[in-house]
């Protein structure tokens, strides 16, 4: 491309950083990178009502776990207001814009008449100011707004990346309010001055702005600026097909983090929510920036998949290291008081494990009876731990007291009891899970046997 790409990623701080606008943040970022651009975050903090501390630290956060790093910012545009004051000066003066001193139960009466005639409700352009039009005085003591002076004709149209040509009269729209009673701008007007201060080139963002980029459009032509690129992405539906909300489960990106998924899985995931590359499922962040591009984006919903994410959670956890797999165990059950510096070594039981699981909590999970000796449940004891088991474990005990200490030795002691007591394996195999462990589904019991050390067996067996 000929102008430097530079992308923005422009979140507002009223809640977490969500899948959606991950998935915004991931294909802003991937843009930038494959074109060689700059990566911009930009916090959208005017609504201060809403917005907050925690809130800007929460979407910081999550682009840290995700390792989406920017290039320039964060910007904040609270800290922009006199730039933003400025450009609305200079289009006072240029007649682009003007103040408008109509109140708000006039403009509310005003619709309230257009919908009975059966007309789209809408500002009637009474302050606007025109050749050869007498304006009203203005009223004393009133605030007044300030408006764009929208052009009255033609259609506004561009090429979105994703959605295609799109264009809309002119006529359709009425004078977007720019700056409130107090002077403070509004939304679009902040987002274009933005835009064109910091040369964003692209704009990737989500399918509910494409209302707002018509009035963008306009504004940035009547400011003499460059228009942006614009890409639309489509929204995100549940499993079940509806929009993708709270209820769907993870409200923040870190939510996963604690859910025990791991970062390059959700990359992955997000990068195939809406976009493809043949029939490719896995491939890591390197593969997707030099892959991607803005042409194999569907322009339709991507509906989001819960098993298919655990699927590539799954795999990433098997081809993560074993040691840093433990790590991560060490941190989710020290959280609930459990200590592995005295158990067996966390990353041998890692290894019988981390085929098993889907998640990094389910994992911990899995380790958890290795550490802490757990509480049998009553239902299990009475099914598995009868008469006939208990003293099955008793003669095999004798034999882990002496025999070597390794997976054949150890699977030779348990063949031996089966012989003996006119066992199946199954018969000893499973209430020595029980007893070990509190559960009848293990890994191989001759390498639990062997991770857990002859000691904890035979303090377990009783």
């Amino acid at each position: 491309m000929s102008t430097p790409v530079r992308t923005r990623f422009a979140p507002s701080p009223t809640g977490f950083l969500h899948i959606g606008g991950a998935r915004t943040a991931l294909f802003s970022w991937a843009f930038a990178r494959r074109h060689g651009g700059r990566f911009v975050l930009r916090i959208e903090d005017t609504d201060v009502a809403r917005s907050t501390p925690e809130a800007v630290q929460a979407i910081l956060d999550g682009m840290a776990w995700l390792d989406l790093a920017h290039d320039e910012g964060p910007f904040y545009q609270m800290q922009r207001m006199d730039r933003y004051k400025e450009v609305l000066k200079q289009m006072l003066e240029a007649g682009t814009a003007y103040y408008c001193y109509m109140s708000p139960e006039e403009l509310e009466a005003i619709r309230e008449a257009q919908r009975a005639r059966g007309e789209k409700p809408r500002y009637d352009g009474r302050w606007r100011p025109e050749p050869g039009k007498v304006l009203p005085e203005p009223p004393a003591g009133v605030q007044p707004v300030v408006r764009f002076c929208n052009p009255a004709d033609g259609v506004v149209a561009w090429d979105d990346l994703v959605k295609g040509h799109i264009e809309i009269a002119n006529a359709e729209m009425d004078d977007l309010i720019i700056a409130r009673p107090d002077g403070t701008p509004t939304y679009n007007f902040c987002v274009v001055v933005d835009d064109w201060d910091m040369g964003i080139t692209q704009v990737i963002r989500g399918d509910d702005h494409v209302n707002n980029t018509p009035r963008q459009i306009n504004i940035l032509k009547a400011l003499g600026a460059p228009v942006p690129q614009y890409a639309h992405l489509s929204m995100i539906l549940g499993d079940d097909g509806t929009k993708l909300s709270k209820r769907h489960g993870a409200v923040s990106v870190m939510q996963y983090d604690e859910d025990g998924y791991l970062p390059e899985a959700v990359i992955n995931y997000l990068a195939r929510l809406g976009w493809s590359h043949g029939d490719d499922e896995v491939f890591s962040r390197e593969q997707f920036v030099e892959w991607f591009d803005l042409d194999h984006i569907t322009p339709s919903a991507a509906q989001f998949n819960t098993e298919k994410l655990k699927w590539l959670n799954a795999h990433y956890i098997k081809q993560r290291d074993p040691a840093l797999l433990a790590a991560d165990a060490a941190k989710r059950l020290g959280g609930r008081g459990v200590d592995l510096a005295s158990g067996p070594a966390p990353a041998a039981v890692v290894a019988l494990y981390r085929e098993r699981v889907n998640t990094l909590v389910e994992l911990a999970d899995a380790l958890q009876p290795y550490y802490q000796s757990p509480a049998i449940a009553e239902e299990l004891a009475g099914q598995h731990l009868t008469p006939a088991a208990l003293e099955a474990l008793e003669s095999l005990k004798a034999r882990l007291a002496v025999c070597a200490w390794d997976k054949a030795a150890l699977s030779a002691a348990i063949k031996e009891t089966c012989t003996e007591k006119g066992l199946k394996m199954p018969q000893v195999a499973i209430p020595l899970r029980v007893k070990l462990l509190g559960v009848t589904q293990t890994p191989s019991i001759d390498a639990v046997l062997e991770v857990l050390g002859r000691e904890r067996v035979l303090v377990r067996l009783g």
